[in-house]
């Protein structure tokens, strides 16, 4: 609903967000925020994800990328609907800057074990510590605690130059 988005948002008032979200909902209570607090570095698109990062984000054009508890589809039989597939992994490692983070989260465990794997077997990735900004509690990670589910948080650094094949 916008809430973590808004936070991070007037946290870095240095920094220019693009918040992407097909829930209308979610936009329009984020839209709201926006106003609400005079955040000017926030744009707003109510667009499918992946198409926004393949057609409208240049290439190395992100410093971060948030990935906030994205549907974990979490029947067996659902894991290839899941966002974070190789493809994305590799379409995100274009999208981000040498050094650009992306910061994932869920509450899934077997969705952050998948997650964990196909970052690391991108060559374009390395393990980092910490993401661009500190991720305020959303609605997904309090009704995950509330049902008892460990949040991970899950952290990579595009590399600044391709390793050598492996």
């Amino acid at each position: 609903m916008g809430e973590t988005t808004a936070a991070i948002a007037k946290a870095h008032p240095e920094a220019d967000f693009i918040a992407v979200e097909v829930h209308g909902p979610g936009v329009g209570s984020l839209l709201n925020r926006i106003a609400a607090e005079g955040l000017a570095n926030v744009r707003v698109l109510r667009h499918d994800a992946l198409d926004v990062l393949e057609q409208m984000i240049p290439d190395g054009a992100l410093a971060a990328l948030h990935l906030f508890f994205p549907d974990p589809w979490p029947k067996k039989r659902h894991h290839k609907r899941r966002m974070v597939q190789p493809a994305f992994a590799a379409l995100v490692a274009r999208k981000l800057a040498p050094g650009g983070v992306l910061h994932a989260a869920t509450d899934w465990e077997d969705y952050a074990q998948q997650m964990a794997a196909i970052f690391t077997q991108e060559n374009s990735f390395e393990e980092a510590n910490t993401g661009f900004a500190a991720r305020p509690p959303t609605k997904f990670e309090t009704r995950g605690r509330r049902l008892g589910h460990a949040i991970r948080d899950l952290y990579f650094r595009r590399r600044e130059t391709a390793p050598a094949a492996r």
